[in-house]
């Protein structure tokens, strides 16, 4: 918790007042239009710079030759398949980044189209994997204002004139855009960003006597997993005049039938009007994809009310046509202010011709009396029913549970966008006020905090409606009953030794809503290896004060109200492969905090793969070699790219069967989870895998010590880094791991494994600190090479979860601070005076480890991993110091210009690497230690290990028949699946 207030001697408050006059701000401040006290704040007439890349050095290249031959023989071949191989470092898109972005629109896993601060729609991911980056520069705000009987007319596009992607603007001839009247210098307007509303200001502009507010609302709403699925976002216009007269203002809404890039030329698009309840109206973009895609319809409204006239133009061109062009629809509404209301009347457009480009308009007019003020609502929704992967499965999106498959659900979803919207911001800002509101915590790291969140939107995030749990999950109430006061009947779960539950079986019920290839199930497939006359025994837990309990069924139901979905997020929009585990591990804390369902479920996916073995064979990039595609008991590193679920391991630079972190962060993250939910039900549905994943590191022992050791090559999160011996980061996690395993074999009845994880632990903590501690940190590893002595960053990202999970610190606490002085002193100070972040890895000498481009990287979400940490261990003032290096190099005006695409990382010459990357939604694991969850702070002050009596035996994990509880019913099999379960 925070105990002191953390403001800093650098600037940390940027109040609006620096912004916005404090004339305006009053005049403003009614109905949420004035900006947040806390946001992220920008002029709109900044320079948005072009963004630079990292560059990997002579030295890197030449040892990465072969490994780049192989990358780019496969990008070919998977081009040759009509696919975009996952990581692609050759193909660069023909938009440059650039420091342009804001906050993107729309809920969660419906698609996305981001928003830039100067008000233009861009990097658009409508379709799976796939993410346009270029502007589409027809989709604008405009507005048009009257005085005076006529004689004092304005009319602007409310975006700065000089823009990217406008090309030229004085063409006499021009019948597109550039006829439009271009004449905001964005001098005077400026945009404030609080995830997921935005706010943008003119404050004069274009009309010296309007003051207008324009405000950006999506609904991402924690904890509703109804609305946060919608893809929607609402504009609410405010006006305020302040002149003297009356003042007409006509506001307008233009949007191009486009997907984004060259969509919009494809032909066979179709737009037009309608006509819904309460006033809503617009139009209908029915968008024909190409390459057989789902189609897509885009719905943009407006509501009508007692002085607010809606009215519509349902198609204009670009060019000379059969139909107005651009430059006629600018012409009618600076004649008019509003289109012919017959236009409602037109019907469905003719299918557009390849090479046309077909827009819509919508206009709301009202009139402002002098020094009145007046509310505008717009709303944009879009309508992709189905996502289809590139290998041919095909689902329903999660809105389509509560808005049916038909594309014309877009006209209800903007109806109820605009209908609900103010209830949307009320739960926003519920959920946000009380950080906000913290006087002891730096601004900068509030607004931040949130502003993160962008990814979870924008992040390529998939949702799908579809149950994670077939019939075979189902659970059936339990309840807790004390022994001696009743009879129990007790449904028991054998678990053999892979660690898997014996007694179920699948009813082969299929996922309706999901048609897969099925010509490779026969290579994939589960085994328990079970003997069928093995015995079961009664399952015992002793509480706190000593009273056996056993649990009967009473668990979860997952009924309509408790099926979330399944739920996808990419690494990052250049590394395209689903819930990227190794990253997920940093990231993860998000979803726990605000969507705990969703968490859940994608470890349940994970736990469904430990079990299973795909046998196809796949060639690992790093050295040409062969493998299979997923090992059983390995934990997968990704869900897929092209076929997710059913075809994982996308990644295929290393084999990552063999890596030494996946596994130890698959059981620390489920004992996290299980420690905040106190899900039951949970618990043992993941806990044969639990077990599984931690006996499959017993290979990785190769001396006895308990210890896994890494073989030499980058079997980790750092895979360019490679790792000898022992390891500071995976041996952290491993111990970390084998103390989680063995609180949550103790709660859930497994005596025996819990007895065999602390025999481990035991074990291999002495020896891990005689191989790496040297009295002040854990070197790197236990190797002899030239940066064995580094100091990680990372060195304790163990230790951060054995802290998060309210268990007993791994080592003592002079050591875990020492490490942690010594990360600060050396790894965030001495790089630009603490401005930049943590860099991975620092000699003792001062200097950055350069053995590889990852060694010399700054990566952001380590280094809010690193701050939480300190959080979790008294140094607060360290951690927000360390955090606020990120924020001044990526997110302020003397930085690189990173928001709302923070990257993995960055040099320290800040160029980037990877935009719009997973891992530093890591922030959030600063706030879970701020706020540690009532679960982890009520938790018995006992050290775990001590309540396990362990009797004399071998290191090793014991192979011996256990029971578990067993909360779901035929909790080991997962059903619904592409894997053969044969248990």
């Amino acid at each position: 918790m925070v105990t002191t207030n953390l403001f800093h001697c650098r600037k940390n408050s940027w109040p609006p007042e620096e912004y916005i006059s404090k004339f305006t701000l009053q005049l403003l401040d009614f109905d949420s239009a004035a900006p947040p006290e806390q946001a992220w704040r920008r002029r709109l007439n900044s320079h948005a710079n072009i963004l630079k890349e990292f560059s990997v050095t002579f030295m890197e290249a030449i040892k990465m030759v072969r490994l780049g031959i192989r990358i780019w023989s496969y990008v070919r071949e998977e081009a040759s398949h009509g696919r975009k191989a996952p990581i692609d470092p050759f193909t660069r898109e023909s938009c440059k980044p650039s420091a342009s972005q804001g906050v993107p629109l729309g809920g969660m896993g419906s698609g996305s189209i981001s928003r830039g601060f100067r008000g233009e729609f861009r990097q658009w991911q409508i379709l799976p994997g796939l993410c346009e980056a270029s502007p589409v520069m027809a989709n604008q705000f405009s507005i048009f204002i009257s005085r005076d009987g006529g004689n004092k007319k304005f009319a602007s596009v409310l975006a700065p004139g000089q823009h990217e992607g406008l090309g030229s603007r004085k063409k006499g001839d021009d019948h597109g855009i550039p006829s439009w009247g271009w004449n905001l210098s964005g001098q005077h307007s400026t945009y404030h960003a609080l995830f997921p509303r935005a706010w943008t200001i003119y404050d004069g502009e274009p009309d010296p006597e309007l003051k207008i507010s324009c405000r950006q609302i999506s609904p991402f709403i924690p904890h509703n997993y109804k609305e946060s699925s919608l893809p929607a976002a609402v504009f609410v216009y405010t006006l305020v005049n302040t002149g003297k007269e009356r003042a007409k203002v006509s506001l307008l809404f233009t949007w191009a039938n486009s997907i984004g890039g060259v969509s919009h030329l494809s032909g066979d698009h179709v737009n037009e009007p309608f006509i819904a309840e309460d006033g809503v109206s617009g139009v209908l973009l029915h968008h024909k994809t190409a390459k057989r895609n789902p189609p897509v319809t885009f719905a943009i409204a407006a509501c009508e009310t007692q002085n607010v006239s809606v009215s519509v133009l349902p198609c204009f061109g670009l060019s000379e046509g059969g139909i107005p062009t651009a430059k006629d629809m600018w012409g009618k509404m600076v004649q008019d202010g509003q289109f012919d209301r017959e236009n409602f009347n037109a019907g469905p457009s003719m299918p557009s011709s390849p090479g046309e480009t077909l827009c819509a308009a919508v206009s709301a007019s009202a009139w402002v009396e002098p020094h009145g003020k007046c509310t505008v609502a717009f709303a944009l929704a879009w309508s992709s029913p189905k996502v289809k992967f590139v290998k041919g499965s095909t689902f329903n999106r999660r809105y389509t549970k509560f808005y049916g498959t038909s594309e014309k659900a877009a006209a209800n979803v903007v109806h109820d966008a605009l209908t609900n919207y103010k209830r949307w911001e009320e739960e926003i800002e519920k959920w946000q006020s009380p950080v906000l509101e913290d006087e002891k915590l730096p601004e900068w790291y509030k607004f931040t905090l949130f502003n993160e969140l962008y990814f979870l939107v924008a992040g390529g995030t998939i949702w799908i409606d579809s149950s994670l749990r077939s019939a075979c999950l189902k659970t059936e109430p339990y309840q807790v009953t004390e022994l001696e006061n009743a009879n129990v009947t007790v449904t028991e779960a054998r678990v053999n030794r892979q660690g898997a539950v014996v007694e179920c079986k699948t009813d082969g019920a299929e996922d309706a809503t999901a048609t897969a290839e099925q010509n490779h199930q026969d290579e994939t497939h589960c085994e328990d290896g079970s003997d069928d006359n093995e015995s079961v025994a009664p399952p015992r837990r002793e509480n706190p004060t000593g009273t056996l309990q056993t649990l009967t069924m009473m668990g979860q139901q997952y009924g309509d109200n408790d099926d979330v979905g399944r739920f996808l997020y990419l690494e990052g929009v250049e590394y395209i492969m689903w819930c990227t585990y190794d990253v997920h591990f940093y990231a993860s804390f998000a979803l726990l905090e605000l969507f705990p369902k969703i968490e859940l479920n994608i470890q349940r996916e994970f736990a469904k793969a430990v079990l299973c073995e795909d046998g196809r064979k796949v060639k690992y990039l790093a050295e040409g070699n062969w493998g299979i595609r997923k090992v059983r008991g390995a934990v997968p590193h990704d869900l897929g790219t092209h076929d997710p679920w059913n075809e994982m391991n996308a990644y295929n630079i290393h084999d990552t069967s063999k890596w030494k972190d996946l596994n130890p962060k698959f059981v620390l993250q489920v004992y996290r989870d299980f420690a905040k939910t106190g899900d039951m039900s949970f618990g043992v549905d993941v806990w044969p895998a639990v077990r599984t994943a931690m006996e499959y590191m017993d290979q990785f022992d190769k001396d006895g010590d308990g210890l896994i050791e890494n073989d030499g090559f980058p079997d980790q999160t750092y895979d360019t880094w490679t790792v000898h011996g022992v390891s500071a980061y995976c041996g952290c996690l491993w111990l970390a791991a084998l103390q989680a395993a063995a609180a949550m074999a103790l709660q859930l009845g497994d005596r025996d494994f819990a007895e065999t994880c602390k025999r481990k632990f035991l074990k291999a903590k002495p020896a891990f600190e005689e191989k790496l501690w040297n009295g002040t940190y854990f070197n790197y590893d236990s190797g002899s090479s030239s940066n064995s002595k580094s100091i990680q960053a990372d060195q304790l990202a163990g230790q951060w979860y054995t802290a998060s999970s309210g268990l007993s610190p791994l080592f003592d606490d002079f050591k875990i601070k020492s490490a942690l002085r010594k990360i600060f002193d050396f790894n965030v100070m001495k790089i630009k005076g603490g401005r930049m972040g943590a860099v991975n890895g620092m000699h003792p000498n001062g200097k950055v480890d350069e053995t590889c481009m990852q060694s010399r990287e700054i990566w952001t979400g380590v280094t809010y991993g690193v701050a939480a940490t300190m959080i979790l261990a008294g140094m607060e003032e360290e951690a927000f110091t360390a955090a606020e290096g990120i924020f001044i190099a990526g997110w302020s005006e003397e930085g690189y210009g990173y928001w709302f695409q923070t990257p993995e990382g960055w040099t320290i010459d800040g160029h980037y690497r990877s935009l719009i990357y997973m891992r530093p939604l890591a922030i959030w694991g600063m706030q879970y230690a701020l706020t540690l969850p009532k679960a982890i702070l009520e938790a018995p002050r006992v050290n775990v290990m001590d309540r396990i009596h362990i009797p004399p035996a071998s290191g090793g994990f014991s192979h011996n028949e256990t029971t578990v509880r067993k909360i779901a019913a035929k909790s080991g099999c997962f059903g619904n699946s592409v894997f053969h379960c044969a248990c």
